[in-house]
């Protein structure tokens, strides 16, 4: 086994198994476990997923966030055990892998589309599968 194949069976076990799968331009929450002294508190950070980089467990990601008019951004690792939960609020639609561009606006110059998931109902399909019958008024016309 080389040393490479060792390291990344080393680090398999310490990989976050529950930690949602997001991409960049999702708009996410991350759970930040705070220790202050003896009490420990969680943090939420919310906002947009603008770069991802790194594999394994050396994974980062960067939320960037524009709140009171003060814009912030944070690198988190992905499996870190301070990081509680992510979640991921919307969808995103965007065409590139850094998003460093959003980063000093606000309002709608720093909206991104959502990604909508059509959903088809089994309703529809049914529908769809019958055919409409013609009446026999309709055919002596």
């Amino acid at each position: 086994m080389s040393r490479s194949q060792l390291i990344q069976e080393i680090e398999k076990g310490f990989l976050h198994k529950n930690c949602p799968e997001f991409k960049i331009g999702d708009t996410v929450r991350v759970h930040i476990r705070i220790v202050e002294g003896q009490k420990e508190r969680n943090q939420v950070f919310a906002g947009i997923v603008i770069a991802m980089k790194g594999c394994g467990i050396n994974e980062t990601f960067t939320v960037y966030r524009n709140a009171y008019g003060c814009s912030m951004e944070k690198v988190f690792m992905r499996h870190s055990p301070r990081l509680s939960k992510v979640e991921v609020m919307r969808s995103g639609k965007v065409s590139r892998a850094k998003l460093y561009y959003l980063c000093g606006k606000a309002g709608k110059a720093a909206k991104i589309d959502e990604k909508i998931h059509k959903k088809i109902s089994a309703a529809l399909l049914i529908e769809e599968a019958i055919e409409p019958v013609e009446s026999p008024a309709e055919t002596q016309e």
